[in-house]
């Protein structure tokens, strides 16, 4: 049995550190560090640690060099412990005193790991209970760890599929891997259901789940669901404070993933949330406002049609507003619904004993029932190609980015006459959309007894003939508009011509959320672009590993190959004088940039007082991103507040070097905008 008794669990409170964000941080130019420097290791510790990172560091390269690709794929378990240890004795992160004994126990843990896969023996991956395991992530290449709570019986219940629980965690600014790794070895969490696996991501640290967050927790379930027989129609996503913020992102934007979400406090938008609870004074761009959009989920609160959704507040907790505002947006969009909202009485920031009973008589109600990936009917909306799909839709072109989509799909079945069309499709803001059934999964006969009117689809009441439908039950089609109506396209060959895409539609932020590699200025240069250039060079690299716990794959221009091209995103640094690569790109941009001056469109800006920050797709690989002197966008002060951290510039962005970077921009922004649909200059109303 592994449910965790209801008293115990109740009385878990978050750490102090969740509580941190106070009127104090509202000052951006007195920004505490997160995280905070450790503690000082003792001389005997440190040289000890050394030594058995040292000791495991050789087993290590052995097993990466094994011919057994068994074996190889099995490393990232033994890697994630000294990666942990070796971070926090490198950069300070031993929170606490009591923090360097648990690496000692970590690093002792690793050996005893790589010496049984030395031995071709992996126990813990038939192990229960609460187990640590680890992948390499596709974005850094790095290993990044997670925890699973295994249930006693997994091996008799495994012969059919299991439910999965992801769990997100809450705020801790001293959770560093050490710390993570180290508590889901000791610590169940608030709920572990019977016969269901629990997954515990790490996130990437402190981010609420966005960005490689988002991504972590995505290939940490299916480096699980590889692993382990999951059930992939009984996996829900869980979490409480900052995993209540996160459990709602991934609520609204991967609604058809879960057979129900369960998020408990956080938050659950930007601009309310920061002015209610952080009492601060907000003074947005108009293109930050914008970019709200990107996360801010009562203005996707449509797609919580395909995802059941149980909600849980303490009464008392401030960060009730955060239900508060989806159950509002949930009343407004449906007016026969409402959200499930279960109010923990009298209750601070804690789950009380009597809501978890409701909440998990709810949920595993849910779980019998599973995901319905067979809905005959989706409601979708979304401000981003990022976010483009439920279930057998998707969205594939907008008319303008971060302005509201929607489009609602339903199968008439039951027909009430011959010639009404078989799928009745309504879109906004949409130019462009495909349908997907595989094999013998169609809603849609290839026969039926009307022979003459045959199949249709009415888009916007405009009815499109389909050709013959295969004999194999599947269905794939694409639509496009073309001025105001639709035609029936190839769904397997996109139009010509460069267009935002799913993954390719900015803004900067977004080319770190899939592979990528900095490539560095090579020239170190005396004049104020040279020197802001190279500083905030090495501030994107420090600050990837320091708040994403990563390492930057760094490369120079002449070591970059045609397969790093086809494969990552590349990040390139300086201007044509200083960097090889972007030379060989600056005539291909759509921004024009000489030693003269910075030209967009008819605007100019002097280039020995400016540099251009911008992402667009690399005209050495139109399939993959290149970056022009930007990490992610939000800077120290977004540390302070997860809610901050959204992206704070669009898709290009000219910086005035008469202000130095500072804790919010890295420096005077002197023009800024988003690219058209076509990755073109065009400048929006507001700017």
């Amino acid at each position: 049995m592994n449910r965790m008794p209801i008293a115990a669990t109740f009385l878990l409170c978050l750490s102090a550190t969740a509580f941190a964000d106070g009127l104090g941080d509202n000052d951006p130019n007195n920004v505490r560090p997160v995280p905070k420097p450790g503690a000082e290791v003792p001389d005997a510790d440190r040289e000890k640690l050394t030594a058995g990172l040292a000791e495991l560091h050789g087993k290590l390269q052995t097993l990466k060099q094994s011919k057994d690709s068994k074996v190889r794929a099995l490393v990232p378990d033994v890697e994630i412990f000294h990666r942990a240890v070796r971070c926090a004795l490198k950069y300070d992160e031993f929170m606490s005193p009591r923090d360097i004994p648990r690496g000692h126990e970590l690093l002792k843990l690793g050996n005893e790991r790589a010496d049984q896969l030395l031995a071709g023996k992996s126990p813990w991956t038939t192990q229960t209970g609460l187990v640590v395991r680890g992948y390499r992530s596709k974005i850094d290449h790095t290993v990044q760890p997670y925890g699973l709570v295994i249930p006693d019986n997994y091996s008799q219940i495994a012969a059919n599929r299991v439910r999965c629980d992801v769990w997100l965690h809450g705020r801790g600014e001293n959770d560093m891997e050490l710390n993570f790794i180290s508590k889901r070895r000791r610590d169940r969490g608030r709920f572990a259901p019977d016969d269901t696996i629990v997954l515990h991501p790490y996130g990437r640290y402190s981010n609420a789940f966005k960005f490689a967050g988002e991504v972590d927790v995505l290939e940490a379930l299916e480096h699980v669901k590889a692993n382990y027989r999951i059930d992939p129609d009984r996996v829900s996503i869980r979490g409480f404070s900052m995993g209540g913020a996160g459990c709602w992102q991934f609520a609204v934007h991967y609604a058809d993933q879960w057979f129900a979400a369960n998020p408990g406090a956080g938050f659950s938008e930007t601009p309310e949330f920061l002015k209610f609870f952080q009492k601060e004074t907000l003074q947005p761009k108009w293109f930050e406002k914008k970019l709200w959009r990107m996360h801010d989920c009562n203005l996707y609160v449509r797609n919580l049609l395909q995802c059941p959704t149980v909600a849980y507040s303490g009464e008392l907790d401030i960060q009730k507003q955060a239900a508060d505002v989806m159950e509002k947006a949930y009343a407004d969009t449906f007016k026969w619904g409402r959200l499930v909202h279960i109010i923990g009485p009298k209750t601070k920031h804690t789950i009380h004993p009597d809501s978890m009973a409701k909440i998990e008589y709810r949920m595993g109600s849910l779980a019998q029932r599973g995901r319905l990936p067979s809905l005959r009917e989706i409601q979708f909306t979304t401000y981003t190609l990022k976010y483009n799909q439920q279930y057998w839709l998707k969205i594939n072109g907008l008319d303008k980015h971060w302005e509201e989509s929607t489009i609602s799909a339903s199968f008439d079945l039951q027909r009430r006459y011959v010639a009404d069309p078989d799928l009745v499709v309504t879109a906004t803001n949409v130019n462009d959309f495909s349908i997907h059934f595989p094999a013998g999964e169609s809603p849609v006969a290839p026969h039926r007894h009307d022979e003459v009117s045959g199949r249709k689809v009415a888009i916007n009441r405009h009815e499109v003939a389909l050709e013959k439908l295969p004999s194999d039950r599947s269905l794939n089609l694409r639509f496009v508009k073309s001025g105001k109506t639709w035609k029936s396209v190839d769904p397997d060959v996109d139009p010509p011509g460069l267009a935002k895409r799913h993954n390719l539609q900015g803004p900067i932020d977004d080319a770190f959320m899939d592979s990528f590699i900095i490539v560095p200025p090579e020239s170190a240069g005396d004049s104020e672009f040279d020197k802001w250039a190279q500083s905030e060079y090495e501030r994107a690299v420090r600050e990837w590993r320091r708040h994403f716990r990563g390492d930057a794959r760094v490369k120079s221009a002449a070591d970059i190959t045609e397969d790093d091209i086809a494969s990552a995103n590349l990040v390139l640094w300086g201007n044509r004088a200083s960097n090889p690569l972007l030379a060989k790109i600056t005539d291909r941009l759509p921004i024009k940039w000489d030693d003269k001056a910075i030209s967009v469109g008819p605007r100019r800006y002097s280039s020995d007082k400016h540099a251009l920050i911008m992402i667009y797709p690399n005209p050495l690989n139109p399939q993959r991103y290149v970056v022009l002197n930007s990490g992610f966008t939000y800077r120290e002060y977004a540390y302070l507040n997860n809610a901050r951290q959204v992206p704070v510039l669009p898709d290009w962005a000219v910086i005035s070097l008469d202000r130095p970077p500072g804790s919010q921009y890295p420096g005077a922004i002197a023009d800024a905008d988003f690219f058209d649909e076509k990755w073109q200059i065009q400048f929006s109303t507001e700017n």
